[in-house]
């Protein structure tokens, strides 16, 4: 019988990983102004030099009653005081209290992006009927070792649009870290394709999937997928989880279709909410 990945553990895996994926050398998150904060269950994570949401975000919350006017302003406050300038608050709107609207309200917090919360069990995954993809001849898909760490970095910062030096040191810092696994595609001896996998016990997140433009419809992304699904197997992790953005109207999110392919469900689509200075 399956059993749904609890809500609470598939969005405090999700944050473990950013704030695990931050967790560099100091040197770097000198340069980068990376700070973070725990309250109960709660991360935050702040990086004053690049104020995207991908690193500037709140998540963790186990339940509705974590979720109160006075943690919600620690967090304002913590961004208030770290200075990126803005915030994404990310709670799965099961656990949203009745008296969200009033909380966002008088912390002038506004809705930002959607995006969809996908799981599967890992047991079961890659075993729908319709596949996956299979990678075109002359590609290969293989974890990296350390000294493929700055390619594997620049292609994945590349991809998401921080190509600055400081964010591909900061993604290389992660290979060989505890509890996460790392993969690429190779075309020939050039890095084509990446992907991480995040362990928190029980439950695994997909991380940081990207394939470069001139490499997309090859199958990478679908070979990173078998790749990962295959480690979170070999490290007993029952459930796996993953995000992507909503397809707005005449939109096609191949990630979505992918992970779709690969076993996949939608858990809930999640609104980020934001604060700002």
């Amino acid at each position: 019988m399956k059993t749904t990945v609890p809500f609470g553990l598939a969005e405090q895996t999700e944050i473990r990983s950013y704030a695990g994926f931050v967790a560099a050398p100091t040197a770097i998150r000198t340069t980068l102004g990376i700070s973070s904060l725990r309250v109960g269950s709660v991360d935050a994570i702040a990086m004053r030099r690049h104020p995207s949401f991908l690193f500037n975000r709140v998540g963790g919350f186990e339940t509705s009653e974590s979720i109160t006017v006075d943690v919600v302003a620690q967090m304002c406050d913590f961004y208030r005081e770290q200075g990126p300038g803005a915030g994404a608050f990310i709670i799965a709107p099961p656990l949203l209290p009745p008296d969200w609207a009033s909380i966002a309200a008088k912390l002038n917090l506004t809705e930002g992006g959607r995006f969809h919360k996908l799981w599967c069990e890992t047991r079961s995954a890659l075993s729908a009927p319709d596949g996956i993809a299979a990678l075109d001849p002359g590609l290969r898909v293989g974890p990296i070792e350390p000294h493929h760490a700055h390619e594997w970095a620049t292609v994945m910062m590349t991809t998401f649009g921080m190509p600055m030096p400081d964010m591909i040191d900061l993604a290389a810092s992660n290979v060989g870290k505890p509890n996460w696994r790392q993969y690429a595609v190779w075309d020939d001896e050039r890095i084509v394709a990446v992907g991480s996998l995040f362990i928190n016990g029980e439950c695994a997140n997909m991380f940081g999937g990207a394939t470069l433009p001139e490499s997309r419809g090859r199958g990478a992304q679908s070979a990173l997928l078998t790749a990962r699904v295959q480690a979170a197997q070999a490290a007993g992790c029952r459930w796996l989880v993953a995000e992507t953005g909503v397809e707005g109207p005449g939109d096609h999110n191949s990630s979505l279709h992918n992970m779709l392919r690969a076993g996949f469900e939608r858990l809930y689509d999640r609104t980020n909410w934001i604060w700002r200075a």
